[in-house]
């Protein structure tokens, strides 16, 4: 997401009831991944379908799902708790793994496959990173 909307999130924000103060910049980071990861997968599944891989596609089109969610919640925290955020992150670990294993499946014979599965690979590192911290937090 644009720097500018993290910018508008107000240290009132982020600093929830519950919540630790996050740090921004590996926020942005983690939306920035998630979103990366949404459009490669949506571009994978389409070319997958359309190359007749189905069993690819599935896997593609729900992972983009699961990082624009992940990537929504980043941008509206009120309400969240730390378990709850981690089990999203987990969530969105867990969906990049699956598409990035499919996806590796196929690398050898599609370049998007392995342009989404790397970012996928990416994805689950930001994510990854971000559930750390709210851990150690």
């Amino acid at each position: 997401m644009d720097a500018m909307m993290m910018g508008a999130m107000t240290d009132d924000m982020m600093s929830m009831e519950g919540m630790p103060a996050m740090d921004m910049a590996m926020m942005q980071a983690c939306m920035d991944a998630c979103a990366a990861c949404e459009q490669a997968c949506t571009v994978c599944s389409v070319q997958m379908m359309d190359g007749r891989m189905m069993d690819c596609a599935p896997a593609c089109m729900n992972c983009a799902d699961m990082c624009h969610t992940m990537m929504r919640t980043m941008l509206r925290m009120q309400g969240m708790t730390p378990a709850v955020m981690m089990s999203m992150l987990d969530a969105c670990i867990a969906m990049c793994q699956m598409c990035m294993d499919e996806c590796m499946a196929h690398a050898d014979m599609s370049p998007v496959c392995k342009m989404c599965a790397d970012a996928c690979t990416a994805c689950m590192d930001a994510c990854s990173t971000m559930r750390d911290a709210l851990a150690a937090a």
